[in-house]
């Protein structure tokens, strides 16, 4: 029997699809538009496109957008708060930041209103001593109160319960035994680490997606079940690695960034495979523009983002920065006569105007058809049909060309032209800003629309050079069929080098190691390798900030061996001199110990997806047309990439088609296929 893992990123436009036969190593590719409200129908659709009946998967993968969703769009559950008296407004407080920093005046509306937010007593000193036990008949009674408000969700926010747990685990088992859903939480059991509000925020925010990502989970679940499903159903994580269902129900704020973290983790697989280490990505969907970067062969992750504003999750996750820059990305002039790009997006209903499904606003897709990048009787996805140009046209002209007084083929270039600078922008936050020479790095653009704008992010930033993947359109999906599994822990430590408690440092590593294990072990999966990663987080004495030191830990037959004050020492000054260049005479101090535990899956050898013997340059040519470059016409050689051999060498301008995605070749730039069938696109000059 067929053995399949399919691999499911669902974005705002597309869902897309990648299948992967276990036995022979042969890849499928689906594109379908996503179906809203409920994602489920497409996810179905999707899955469908490639595998008929589901007994013949062994494991479905999904990167799913339904927590970000929900969070941005601000459709949660309601849910309420027991905390520590006077307390109840932290969430509202926040780190009195504000929504505009230079600007007199904002608003924040917190995701529990304060009628929800009930108070009881108790008191948990930041040392971990108990002032005060929990008064659990308070506890109830506050838990009935918020049952009769119609809340589907409580959570226990109690101060300094890092440090001691054991008010909140008091209370958090009074309110399971009397509330009718598992959405119960408490912070200690979400994220025992040190700052209140962080912390506060995080859990709140964890339970008010528990039951939208829960119901919707469930659904696809019971779905999969119908259809003859019978494998391992995963979700991707925002750190890049996949959990289980289960746990991903019961901490879905881990899921905030989970579709652009897996497509993060294929372009890191991709590029190391093609002799690229260092990589910019750019993932260009129907909605947005995600760009991360990846030094060195390794991703980098941060503890902690903001959603939006006031919407703070701190859980390890894969650094990307988003802007609204989608292929269905809205342009339009604004009241000073500039031309805007998004952030507000057509989407996938609607869609662009030349859809022909109600919109009529241009957006970034609209203005690539009628610059003939895009061909209207060939479009991306499954299910649309031929697009509409002259619908295309008019809209630009209408809503662009005449407010700025340009023609429509002009009018088209200058949305594009906004949008790449915008993208650009973008790029040099994570590169530039952060002192990485652009030159040193490949971009590698994937989503549906990324390829059509590779070649301006070469001229725009300065890269090297970009290497499209083979399936661009479906890099994300892709990634969640290789990406690990993994489970992150955090505890606060707080203490001087000088002094600290080493053998309750190393028995905390190994309390988080057999957790961790002790999840690997219950996924049922196989895993390649077992590893288990520590680091601190540390400073001098003084500093607010901390920086993120990793410890060479060696564990011996599940042992964690001991490390050394010596040991801690050296690894800090060695990262804290790599960072800043110099050491201070401060006392040093850890704050937090971070740990990683993860289950590495088999990765299959991309070089299956190059191009066959029956691939050659007389099977791919696909005529010519005309498309519009810098204020002119050329003629462009039309090719069907996934026909090209490998070692096929394409001048711009060119158009290479396939299902999932275009890339545009500009008249100044150049393409070769790899061997494994990547497409890299370099300056004509550069050309060896």
């Amino acid at each position: 029997m067929t053995r399949r893992i399919i691999g499911v990123d669902v974005g705002g436009t597309f869902t897309d699809v990648f299948s992967l036969d276990l036995d022979t190593g042969q890849a499928g590719v689906a594109k379908v538009p996503t179906t809203r409200p409920d994602q489920s129908g497409g996810f179905l659709a999707g899955i469908r496109a490639q595998v008929g009946d589901l007994s013949e998967i062994a494991t479905v993968v999904h990167g799913t957008t339904a927590g970000t969703n929900a969070l941005l769009e601000r459709k949660g559950a309601r849910i309420g708060v027991i905390t520590t008296a006077g307390f109840r407004d932290v969430l509202e407080m926040r780190r009195r930041d504000r929504p505009r920093t230079w600007g007199l005046r904002g608003d924040f509306t917190p995701i529990v209103p304060r009628a929800l937010r009930l108070e009881v007593p108790e008191r948990t000193l930041a040392n971990g001593t108990v002032e005060t036990p929990v008064d659990i008949d308070a506890v109830r009674d506050a838990a009935r109160k918020l049952l009769a408000q119609g809340c589907e969700a409580a959570v226990m926010l109690f101060v300094n319960a890092f440090a001691n747990p054991a008010n909140e685990a008091a209370a958090v088992a009074a309110v399971r035994d009397i509330w009718p859903t598992p959405h119960v939480a408490a912070s200690s059991e979400i994220l025992p680490e040190i700052r209140e509000y962080e912390r506060f925020s995080t859990t709140a925010l964890n339970g008010y997606l528990q039951p939208e990502v829960a119901g919707y989970l469930d659904r696809l679940g019971t779905a999969l079940k119908d259809g003859g499903f019978a494998g391992e159903f995963m979700i991707v994580q925002s750190n890049g690695g996949v959990m289980s269902v289960d746990t991903a129900c019961r901490l879905p704020v881990r899921t905030a960034l989970s579709g652009p973290a897996a497509g993060v983790i294929a372009a890191g697989h991709i590029a190391e495979a093609a002799g690229f280490p260092n990589v910019i990505t750019g993932d260009m969907g129907g909605t947005s523009f995600d760009v991360s970067l990846i030094a060195d062969g390794q991703t980098v992750l941060s503890p902690q983002t903001s959603i939006d504003f006031g919407l703070v999750v701190r859980t390890p996750m894969i650094e990307i920065a988003t802007i609204g820059a989608g292929g269905g990305s809205i342009a339009s002039v604004d009241a000073g006569g500039l031309l805007q790009i998004g952030p507000e997006s057509a989407g996938s209903t609607p869609g662009p105007v030349a859809y022909g499904r109600g919109n009529d606003r241009p957006t970034v897709t609209d203005a690539n058809i009628v610059l003939g990048r895009i061909d209207p009787t060939r479009p991306i996805g499954d299910g649309l049909g031929a697009l509409d140009l002259e619908a295309a046209r008019a809209a630009i002209a209408r809503h662009v060309g005449d407010p700025l007084n340009l023609d429509v083929m002009d009018a088209a270039e200058a949305i594009v032209r906004v949008a790449n600078s915008r993208m650009a922008g973008a790029i040099r936050l994570v590169s530039i800003e952060r002192g990485f020479d652009p030159e040193r790095f490949a971009f590698m653009p994937f989503g549906g629309g990324g390829a059509l704008h590779a070649g301006a992010m070469i001229e725009e930033v300065g890269i090297g050079r970009a290497l499209v993947p083979r399936y661009p359109g479906v890099t994300s999906a892709l990634g969640c069929v290789i990406a690990d599994m993994r489970q992150d822990f955090v505890q606060t430590v707080g203490a001087m080098l000088d002094g600290a408690d080493l053998a309750a440092l190393t028995a905390q590593m190994q309390a988080h190691h057999d957790q961790g294990q002790a999840v690997l072990d219950a996924s049922g999966s196989v895993f390649e390798a077992r590893l288990a990663r520590f680091e601190l987080d540390m400073a001098y004495l003084g500093q607010t900030h901390t920086v993120a030191v990793p410890l060479e830990v060696t564990v011996t037959d599940g042992t964690v061996q001991p490390v050394t004050q010596d040991d801690i020492r050296r690894a800090f000054e060695t990262t804290y001199r790599g960072l800043y260049n110099r050491l201070l005479k401060n006392p040093i101090r850890i704050l937090n110990l971070r740990s990683a535990v993860i289950g590495t899956r088999p990765k299959f050898d991309l070089s299956s997806l190059a191009p066959g013997p029956e691939a050659s340059i007389e099977a791919a040519a696909n005529g010519t047309r005309p498309v519009y470059v810098g204020g002119t016409w050329h003629q462009a050689q039309v090719w069907s990439r996934l026909a090209l051999p490998v070692g096929a060498l394409i001048d711009g301008p060119a158009v290479l088609e396939q299902p999932d995605a275009t890339i545009f070749v500009e008249p100044w730039l150049t393409a070769r296929v790899d061997a494994n069938g990547n497409i890299l696109i370099e300056r004509k000059e550069a050309r060896p």
